[in-house]
């Protein structure tokens, strides 16, 4: 939001929601419109270069609007960080709904999975890549590989981990349901949420350290994969590749835990 204009868009805050002023609510569209293209472009810089940012862009709008017009200023929440979860959210759930990942790459992604769960379980710590790779009947260099094709799916993968901790009219978003009034929810509903938070947060914390790092960095930090290469000096195929094998770690343990394992 530009300086010197704290004050008019409060205003524009208390005419459309007291009022339901259209003009007040297109003034808001306007003003927080900025936060699609950053959403957007932070997304863009990790998916295919098929999947064109004006699209994610337009995506990401109906997430803005979305969070307008559900907002609650009274609530004394920043509204940029509700309103990024929407955007994203709205983003992810469009991808989603394109099913633009092929099925042999989401078979491999499942394969993997299942690897790891096998693999902890009997192994009771985490498998080296070699001993991944043997569990999926590949080499070392096609495991790599396979990781290498199933970058682009983690992204989604990772919004997919906290949706399930949320209700899917706030659009799978974590952040978004974090700041909801949970009283008003079912109870069973809250526990099952703070219990899924409560086994990603484990899981989290058992990921091999650069792996962690790597999380941490691009979801909490919002470094993109380029600058977290800079950070850890290896190269951004690397980062992706500890990205993607992170996410999957935690799909596979979120899935164990919920007595699910995947699919081969």
């Amino acid at each position: 939001m530009k300086q010197g204009l704290g004050g008019e868009i409060a205003h524009c805050w208390a005419a459309y929601k007291e009022n339901g002023d259209p003009v007040a609510r297109e003034r808001l569209i306007l003003n927080f419109s900025p936060l699609v293209k950053y959403v957007a472009g932070r997304l863009s810089s990790n998916l295919p270069h098929t999947v064109d940012t004006s699209d994610l862009v337009s995506y990401g709008v109906f997430g803005l609007i979305d969070a307008i017009d559900k907002f609650d200023p009274s609530r004394g929440i920043k509204f940029e960080t509700y309103a990024i979860a929407r955007i994203k959210g709205a983003i992810i759930d469009e991808l989603r709904a394109m099913d633009w990942v092929p099925r042999s790459v989401r078979a491999r992604a499942r394969d993997i999975e299942a690897a790891y769960v096998r693999l902890e379980n009997s192994l009771k710590r985490v498998p080296t890549d070699a001993e991944v790779a043997r569990e999926i009947g590949a080499t070392t260099r096609e495991y790599q590989d396979i990781l290498s094709r199933l970058a682009y799916t983690s992204v989604v993968s990772f919004e997919e981990l906290w949706s399930s901790a949320s209700d899917r009219d706030d659009r799978g978003s974590a952040a978004a349901a974090s700041i909801r009034d949970d009283s008003a929810e079912d109870p069973v509903q809250v526990f099952e949420k703070a219990e899924i938070k409560e086994i990603l947060a484990s899981a989290i914390e058992r990921l091999p350290e650069r792996e962690k790092v790597v999380i941490a960095l691009y979801y909490y930090e919002g470094l993109t994969l380029k600058e977290i290469g800079a950070v850890l000096g290896v190269t951004e195929s690397r980062v992706s590749q500890l990205h993607t094998k992170a996410v999957l770690r935690l799909r596979a343990r979120l899935h164990a835990a919920q007595g699910y394992i995947p699919a081969v």
